[in-house]
C-alpha cells in the first residue's frame, strides 16, 4: 500500500509543479507520521523517505529512539512550552510556533543549550476558532519581535487550511499566505533566511503547490487513516 500510495502522491506533487511552472525540487514533501507505528515509519523509510511530521511530542522522542539517525523530524502540531525542552535537539523544524511565550520560551531553551532552532510561524488565515495561529495582520510585527531573538531562526510561513470537500475552496486562503510570505521576504529582516511556506496536507495540496507552497504535510494520502486509539 505504501509504495503505490508514495508513488500517486509523488505523481500529484509533479503534475502540480508542472501546472504552476515549477520545478519538483522546490517542495518537499513532509510524511506526516503521527499515530503510525514505527514499523510502518520503517516500511516508509526503506523506499527512501526521510522526512517525516508529527503532532505529538511523545511520539517525536519515541520514534526520534527508535529510527535511524538521518531521519529529519518536523514538529507540526501545537507545541506547549513545557515540553519545549523535549524535542529541541531533535527537530529540524517546528512549524506552529504562534505565541511570543512560545518564541521566548523556545530562545531561553537554545541559549541554554547553545542552539539555533529553525521555526515557522503559523497562520491562521481562514479564522477558525477552533485553530492555532496568528491573524494575518498580527504576522509581520511578531515577525520582527522574533527575529531579534538570536536563538531562534524564522524560516517562513505555515497554515492549517479548513478542511473542505473542493480543494478549490482553499485556493484563496493559499494565495493569502503567499502574499504575507512574499511580503516578510521582501521586508528581509533575518538576512534573508525566510523560504519556507508549509502549506497544503492530502485533500487540497495539489492547489497549495500551484499557490506557491515549498512544504506539504501528508498523512492520510501516504499512510491512510489515521488511528485514534493510539493517541
Amino acid at each position: 500500500m505504501l509504495k503505490e500510495n508514495l508513488a500517486t502522491v509523488e505523481e500529484k506533487i509533479q503534475n502540480a509543479c508542472i501546472r504552476a511552472g515549477r520545478n519538483r525540487d522546490e517542495v518537499t514533501l513532509i510524511s506526516v507520521s503521527k499515530t503510525k507505528p514505527v514499523s510502518m515509519l520503517m516500511e516508509a523509510y526503506d523506499l527512501g523517505v526521510r522526512v517525516f511530521g508529527e503532532n505529538k511530542v511523545q511520539e517525536i522522542r519515541d520514534k526520534y529512539e527508535a529510527m535511524p539517525k538521518d531521519v529529519e523530524w518536523h514538529m507540526i502540531g501545537h507545541l506547549q512550552t513545557n515540553k519545549v525542552k523535549y524535542i529541541l535537539d531533535k527537530v529540524k523544524l517546528i512549524h506552529s510556533v504562534d505565541s511570543e511565550k512560545l518564541a521566548e520560551t523556545i530562545e531561553k531553551e537554545g541559549e541554554k543549550r547553545n542552539l539555533i532552532s529553525d521555526i515557522l510561524i503559523e497562520v491562521n488565515v481562514a479564522q477558525e476558532t477552533s485553530k492555532f495561529g496568528l491573524k494575518t495582520e498580527d504576522v509581520l510585527p511578531f515577525y520582527e519581535k522574533v527575529c531579534a531573538l538570536p536563538h531562534v531562526n524564522v524560516r517562513g510561513l505555515m497554515t492549517i487550511a479548513p478542511f473542505v470537500e473542493n480543494p478549490e475552496n482553499n485556493r484563496s486562503i493559499f494565495a493569502d499566505l503567499h502574499k504575507l510570505y512574499v511580503d516578510i521576504k521582501r521586508k528581509n529582516i533575518d538576512n534573508g533566511t525566510v523560504s519556507i511556506l508549509s502549506m497544503g496536507m492530502t485533500n487540497d495540496y495539489e492547489v497549495a503547490i500551484e499557490e506557491g507552497a515549498t512544504m506539504v504535510r501528508i498523512g492520510t494520502g501516504i499512510f491512510g487513516a489515521r488511528d485514534y486509539g493510539l493517541q
